[in-house]
């Protein structure tokens, strides 16, 4: 039983380093914006619709993960109540989450967000810069333990490689 959580800010390679994770040990990807478009008809991009959907992953990975790892994608835990309710829906699950940090330079966020909004390659279509930019300026420190791997430094072959290794 393996529950994993995909930290960072957005545009930093959490979605595309878990898939690859999950091809490789046969996990379930449970992304939020995904969660988020199938549960509300109108997307708004709030607080409350973002931990709705989280919630609902939760449960889903609940659900899940006596079967299958369960990979919980889209959710940055740049705040300390996102990192608390990890940890309580992991403690209720009865694992330990193993947490992946994506981190990336602001010039290759920025090519990567701006390429996904002009091809549409994103569910969250208010991914931009700015609101990166602004997401940047309102974390909180991570302090938990975890695996950070920079994904604008380093090829996604060999970050697959690291966290295939921590998990």
């Amino acid at each position: 039983m393996m529950l994993i959580a995909m930290a960072g800010l957005p545009g930093t390679g959490k979605s595309t380093l878990a898939a690859r994770i999950a091809e490789r040990i046969g996990g379930a990807v449970l992304n939020k914006d995904d969660v988020r478009a199938e549960l509300f008809p109108v997307v708004e991009y709030s607080r409350e619709q973002d931990d709705a959907a989280v919630a609902w992953m939760y449960s889903e990975a609940a659900r899940r993960i006596a079967m299958q790892p369960v990979i919980i994608d889209g959710r940055t835990f740049s705040k300390a109540y996102q990192v608390r309710d990890l940890f309580e829906a992991a403690a209720e699950m009865g694992v330990e989450p193993r947490i992946i940090e994506c981190v990336a330079p602001d010039e290759v966020v920025k090519l990567r967000l701006e390429r996904d909004l002009a091809c549409g390659l994103h569910p969250a279509k208010n991914r931009t810069f700015e609101m990166y930019l602004d997401v940047k300026r309102r974390a909180e420190p991570l302090t938990v333990p975890r695996l950070t791997l920079d994904s604008g430094a380093t090829p996604l072959d060999e970050c697959v490689e690291c966290a295939l290794a921590f998990l």
